[in-house]
């Protein structure tokens, strides 16, 4: 496996690349043939269904399952005495505790105990007979209450890392992250004026429509297969191994279409349950989680409470940044501070910076991923607070950005980044300063909001494999789920190398025995490294078809140009033979044409993204009417523009249904109030404009195309884009999201000196 990072020479002109075919998949998945994880069925195959804790934090005294496996239908059940002490290694502990519960529940919803029956009413049936003996302990929901002096304490055993000095006693401060640069003091001191204030965010939901769902069959030989949506299969192989103790080879994983993940299924939840019923029942078993479940027993995004501090001269210099940032991580340790801390002043070159960001547990789901992890809240609290400096100093909020804007050749404190390449954040804020939307007029309660953002983006590892047919086509097999439009991007580079078109290639996600590992879709990754690894093997096979040529032709290969899909002798001594014609004779000059391409991919460059909302705001009830949107984004290389723009668009709804509407709530008890879309209000199309895009292409110089990732960095701006108009509609400002209509017009009645 080789690491990826030199400068690349990056292609100037395409054939294919920026084109827009149809999607691959497309047919399947309109006329109903895709099929999704609960859409797999296996003789014999029985249902599995979670028992889960009505209590946000409680002691297991004791599970009795003695009624329940004497039910009608009821072939396994599983407790935590079913799987080994979890392992000593990074993640596994906690990934094993969160699975199942073994000493104690520390969230509403979380797995006590599962059961496998005939039928799913058997399975729902027999659980209700499950006698748990609980005893109820004090919860604590909120960062204040998790930071409280004598808050109870999610882990009895927690210490927290990275403090000064060695930790007297456990906390729910699970890690300490500390960043500095520069001198923060004498950065205040140069300011001609300092603004500070505290932000918060609720816990949101990544919004997939697909819930989670697996199907294992465990065989008698002790191997598994697992049929799972999810964001990475390699992932679900490692992790499920690992919380069973097996050996990661007995596991095969084959991946399902995925309806959604947004970085929500990039763990596990039913697969190690699944499997070990199967084992039990010597049956295959399909788990299927409701609604209801998703919502309170899968990882969310984190809840925040943020104060960020800046420092600036009269005309605009940024001179000093300071944020302190706690975030959720749920009932076990994350590294969402860490993120965050990454990214709150990542768009700007100050100076002088200070941050401190806290991972906090806290009685909920354990949070995961959502589109570019942690940085939003973040962007949340700069954004704003960066609109309010505008306003002070008497300066275009656009302007204020291009003054202070990273480019190339500036530093970036995140181990993801470090020194910025090629970069295009100055060029998409001048292409919202330039569009003709930045100069529509305004009316009576409306207004204008600008927010920029920033997400590091990943690449990690990945692998391809390519395959010729006799009759000149290609099988793309990747080991990436295809969660934005990947198996297309995945055609149109094998196209440009290979040189036919995208038509005649056949994008396929392999299983985790059909093709090298690769880890999960997520970061904005899939394009830039699994695409690399697929330009290897087409460039290998490109070597090979030379070859072949060589062989038909009776000549030497450095006589041979490979031109539009023909080999093509130098001197012009023979006529050009196509891919087709060569592959009709493969049986001839050598065999089966194939090649693979697998890399520790670096270089990813990150993704940048300026958004300008137009809104209206109902002085009499609070409600915003989402007038114009407007999103530039860095794409680097737009592979196939329709899903970059999709990707643009789709961050863009998903921020502000953040936004605006969306929130977890839970009562005092703990337990969430409203587990269903009809109660967590996500955005619909009747909500939206339509979300106007300008794909601003700066090309990565690490990738031989230019690829940047733009699936995550789409999410940030629209927290603070909104907020910014709202201020700038009805002149107040909201540090606080969702925004809804009930906290819009309660500021408007304090701004007024009225109670509403």
């Amino acid at each position: 496996m080789s690491v990826v990072a030199e400068e690349i020479p990056v292609k100037q002109s395409y054939k294919y690349v920026g084109t827009r075919p149809v999607r691959h998949d497309g047919l399947e998945k309109v006329n109903g043939k895709a099929r999704f994880a609960a859409d797999m069925t296996k003789p014999r195959m029985i249902h599995g269904h979670v028992l889960r804790s009505p209590f946000a934090h409680a002691k297991i005294l004791s599970i009795d399952t003695s009624k329940a496996e004497s039910m009608p239908g009821v072939k396994a059940i599983v407790t935590e005495s079913d799987f080994p002490l979890p392992e000593k290694k990074e993640g596994f502990p906690h990934r094993s505790k969160n699975l199942i519960a073994r000493d104690k529940v520390r969230y509403e919803g979380q797995a006590v105990a599962a059961i496998a029956a005939t039928t799913l009413r058997q399975a729902k049936k027999a659980a209700a007979e499950i006698i748990v003996e609980y005893e109820e302990l004090p919860h604590v929901i909120t960062i204040d209450e998790a930071m409280a002096e004598d808050a109870s304490l999610v882990h009895e055993d927690l210490l927290t890392e990275g403090l000064d000095s060695e930790p007297s006693k456990p906390s729910n401060i699970a890690k300490r992250n500390f960043f500095e640069q520069g001198d923060i003091e004498a950065g205040f001191a140069q300011a001609d004026h300092v603004f500070e204030h505290e932000f918060n965010t609720k816990v949101v939901h990544q919004g997939y429509i697909e819930p989670h769902a697996c199907v294992a069959d465990t065989s008698r030989d002790g191997r598994a297969e697992i049929w799972c949506s999810s964001q990475g299969h390699f992932m679900v192989r490692s992790a499920t191994a690992g919380v069973l103790g097996w050996e990661t080879s007995k596991i095969k994983v084959i991946p399902a279409e995925i309806g959604g993940g947004f970085g929500g299924k990039t763990t596990i939840y039913l697969e190690p349950l699944a499997v070990k019923l199967s084992q039990k029942a010597d049956r295959p078993v399909k788990m299927v989680m409701t609604r209801d479940e998703v919502f309170r027993a899968t990882g969310p995004t984190p809840g925040t409470k943020i104060h960020v501090k800046i420092g600036v001269k009269n005309n605009g210099e940024i001179t000093a940044g300071k944020a302190w940032l706690a975030y959720e991580s749920g009932a076990f340790p994350g590294p969402w501070g860490q993120l965050g801390k990454w990214c709150v002043f990542a768009c700007y070159n100050i100076p002088n910076i200070q941050i401190e960001a806290l991972e906090v547990v806290v009685n909920k789901p354990v949070n995961i991923a959502y589109r570019a992890p942690s940085a939003p809240m973040a962007a949340f609290a700069t954004e704003t607070l960066l609109d309010e400096v505008a306003q002070k100093i008497k300066m275009d909020p656009i302007e204020l950005r291009l003054l202070n804007a990273v480019e190339e050749g500036d530093y970036n404190h995140s181990e993801m980044v470090g020194t910025f390449q090629r970069i295009g954040l100055k060029e998409t804020l001048e292409a919202i300063r330039n569009h003709p939307n930045y100069k529509i007029p305004l009316g009576p309660n409306q207004g204008r909001g600008i927010a920029t953002g920033f997400w590091f983006n990943i690449a990690e590892s990945s692998s391809a494999t390519v395959n010729l047919t006799e009759d000149g086509k290609a099988v793309v097999i990747t080991g990436s789920p295809d969660i934005g439009g990947s198996r297309a991007s995945m055609a149109l580079m094998a196209a440009e190398e290979l040189g036919i078109d995208a038509k005649l290639i056949q994008p396929l996600v392999g299983d985790t025995e059909t093709v090298g590992f690769t880890d999960v879709t997520e970061g904005s990754r899939a394009t830039f490294a699994t695409g690399l690894a697929v330009v290897r093997a087409c460039q290998k096979l490109v070597v090979q078809l030379k070859e072949r040529a060589s062989i038909m032709w009776e000549c030497s290969v450095d006589d041979i140009d490979w031109v539009d899909g023909s080999a093509v002798h130098k001197e012009g001594k023979e006529p050009s033979l196509s891919l087709a014609e060569i592959t009709a004779k493969a049986k001839k000059t050598g065999g089966p044409l194939n090649a693979t391409g697998s890399l520790e991919a670096k270089g990813q460059g990150p993704g940048f993204s300026t958004q300008m909302c137009d809104l209206e705001v109902d002085p009499e009830t609070g409600r915003v009417t989402i007038l114009r949107y407007t999103t530039a984004q860095d794409a680097g290389t737009a592979i196939h523009p329709s899903y970059v723009e999709g990707q643009m668009q789709g961050g863009v709804v998903q921020g502000i249904g953040w936004a605006l509407n969306e929130e977890y709530i839970h009562n005092k008890k703990g337990t969430m109030v409203n587990s269903g879309f009809l109660d967590y209000r996500i955005p619909v199309a009747s909500d939206m404009p339509m979300i106007e895009t300008v794909i601003v292409e700066v090309p990565n110089p690490k990738h031989p195309y230019g690829v940047r990732g733009v699936g995550e960095v789409g999410i940030v701006p629209p927290l603070p884009a909104v907020a910014n108009a709202i201020h700038d509609a009805v002149g107040v400002r909201l540090r606080e999201a969702p925004m809804s209509p009930v906290r819009i017009l309660a500021a408007i009645n304090q701004k007024n000196g009225t109670t509403g």
